[in-house]
């Protein structure tokens, strides 16, 4: 696979509406798919959006409040049903296991898949294996919960033409990346005269959450920032009854943060006509977009020096 979209199988809250499931969202990244809280309804949605399920290789639940949660185990048994071969990786809050236990034998079933745990207890790197780098910080929701942030390992990336003119060509193309010099006609290139280090591109995840500095810690620099905005700034005072944030908090994080595009989600069931969140967070962070049903926002690759 060599996608790179996010899907967003749903952008409810708590409640569902007839527009809106429970939330869950689908990041297709190269030969990965990073599931995020898979709530109820969410092996269907997999349907409506035309996506195999197979294609998740790893799934988040960032804390163990039934809105993210409670697709857990339908999807679980969804990717035994269908044999997958590769481990299904699944990253939740270590407090939470006994919930994640709960879900994942729910029902009976012979399981046949792999699902190798991380329960996170601590913050800071959860994973790396020279691709990705999973980290996790603790968000402000009165329980344990946890938001993402992933990174694709620095590539190097090549100048055609500054190799063409300097007779950088086949095989030693593959030895100067190797040994970092490559000696030619009694002259020495070194890798960095005809290449650049590309950094890798950053997506972040904040679901549920007060505001706190940990959101920022989370997106800096972030590609893309999904980020939740359950209620709009007139109803601030129940954002802070409910440990949420506002359309346009989230908006000041992304701007505090350097994002490069913000994704709203996890409306509140009390709207139905979400144009007044966009409105509101691009007043202060213009890059804004609206998370619907079973759109894609795509997350290209740029090769841009």
């Amino acid at each position: 696979m060599s996608a790179r979209d996010l899907f967003i199988l749903g952008c409810s809250s708590q409640q569902p509406t007839r527009t809106r499931n429970h939330g869950a969202y689908l990041l297709r990244w190269n030969d990965e798919g990073f599931l995020f809280d898979p709530g109820e309804g969410t092996q269907r949605q997999f349907i409506f959006a035309n996506v195999a399920p197979p294609c998740v290789t790893r799934i988040f639940v960032s804390h163990f409040h039934g809105d993210h949660c409670l697709g857990l185990g339908s999807m679980l048994m969804r990717l035994n049903l269908d044999k997958v071969t590769h481990p299904i990786h699944c990253y939740y809050p270590a407090s939470g296991k006994i919930y994640f236990d709960r879900l994942r034998y729910g029902t009976i079933y012979h399981e046949n898949i792999e699902v190798i745990e991380h329960p996170v207890s601590s913050e800071g790197i959860v994973h790396d294996d020279g691709r990705f780098q999973i980290e996790a910080r603790f968000l402000e929701h009165g329980v344990d919960n946890v938001g993402w942030r992933i990174k694709e390992a620095d590539s190097r990336k090549f100048d055609k033409a500054k190799l063409k003119a300097m007779g950088v060509q086949g095989p030693l193309v593959r030895i100067l990346e190797q040994e970092g010099k490559v000696s030619i006609d009694g002259r020495t290139i070194h890798l960095d005269e005809v290449s650049w280090v590309r950094p890798g591109d950053v997506f972040a995840v904040a679901i549920d959450s007060l505001p706190c500095p940990a959101i920022v810690d989370v997106a800096r620099g972030a590609k893309l920032f999904l980020c939740e905005s359950t209620y709009l700034e007139a109803h601030g005072h129940l954002a802070e009854k409910h440990h949420h944030m506002t359309a346009r908090q989230a908006a000041e994080f992304a701007k505090k943060a350097g994002v490069q595009q913000l994704i709203l989600t996890h409306f509140s069931a009390r709207y139905q006509d979400l144009s007044a969140f966009a409105k509101e967070a691009k007043e202060i962070f213009p890059n804004t977009l609206i998370a619907e049903d079973l759109k894609v926002f795509p997350f290209p690759l740029e090769d841009i020096k």
